[in-house]
């Protein structure tokens, strides 16, 4: 049986819930929740999806979702080989907007967090000091029992990133989820299909007829659920591809290219140009100074 697209929490008598992650690979469903959700990726390698950016991640990443926001933490692939003894580990917490009743952030002394918490709905993400500053802070929730410390601790938590100025935007700024809870899969499927393929020439009819579409139904139909066209969430597949094995440093750009679905080295510099607003050289070159 499919697994559904929204997916709702086991109720608990606690107001939020604190969880540490250990599998093998992270959730590969395309989903989303009516909670708040605080992730920090400890040990794992992969593709993030959330609304419509796409970006690779790895340890030390650290995103705030807020309801109702499509996400998917992508292992690589070889973390999906029976054969591999890779772990992925991370820190979750989710709460529901009314966690502390309904009117608490309606007070005055909410406001920073009620516009942390209207931001996240588009997607944050934060590097640097606030960033190891979190990871800490996870670290001590997840050793605090239920109770009045834990809350307390989340809601410094939380005041924290209300105030912290190195965070980015995920989606982009006219992005809204049109995914309905009973709609069918199709753009799991469609998820999968590019991941495992996306360094072969993609047929967009065999995208198509994975659907159930006819080419034009198709594309009509990805743009409006993903606020972008066909061909350019597979160029930011590949070019999340070819952003983790330049910081990885065992290929050159000529071979990183080749690698990540792209025929021509022209092409390939141009679109990462255009998706990350600098040359592959200087990706690195930031990624190294961070």
């Amino acid at each position: 049986m499919k697994q559904p697209l929204r997916k709702d929490l086991e109720p608990v008598a606690a107001s939020f819930i604190v969880k540490e992650l250990v599998e093998p690979h992270f959730d590969p469903n395309w989903h989303f929740h009516p909670h708040y959700q605080l992730f920090l990726v400890e040990e794992g390698t992969g593709t993030r999806f959330i609304g419509d950016s796409i970006k690779p991640f790895g340890p030390g990443d650290l995103v705030f979702l807020g309801p109702n926001l499509p996400h998917l933490w992508r292992s690589d692939q070889v973390y999906f080989d029976k054969s591999s003894n890779l772990t992925t580990k991370g820190i979750v917490i989710y709460f529901a907007e009314d966690f502390l009743g309904t009117d608490f952030l309606e007070k005055q002394e909410m406001t920073a967090l009620r516009q942390l918490l209207n931001q996240a709905r588009k997607g944050l993400e934060w590097t640097g000091y606030t960033r190891r500053r979190t990871e800490t802070a996870l670290k001590n929730l997840t050793q605090k029992s239920v109770g009045f410390e834990r809350v307390i601790g989340l809601l410094n938590l939380l005041n924290d990133l209300s105030h912290a100025t190195d965070y980015r935007h995920l989606t982009s700024p006219g992005y809204t989820n049109t995914m309905k809870p009973n709609e069918t899969d199709r753009m799991q499927l469609v998820h999968n299909y590019v991941l495992g393929h996306f360094p072969d020439d993609l047929s967009l009819d065999t995208v198509a007829d994975l659907a159930g579409m006819t080419p034009p139904a198709f594309c009509r139909y990805f743009k409006t659920r993903s606020n972008k066209t066909f061909s350019e969430f597979v160029s930011e597949v590949r070019i999340g591809h070819a952003c983790k094995l330049l910081i990885g440093g065992k290929l050159n750009i000529t071979q990183i290219s080749f690698e990540s679905g792209f025929r021509t080295l022209s092409n390939f510099n141009r679109q990462f140009k255009d998706i990350t607003g600098q040359t592959p050289s200087g990706y690195v070159k930031t990624y190294r100074e961070l």
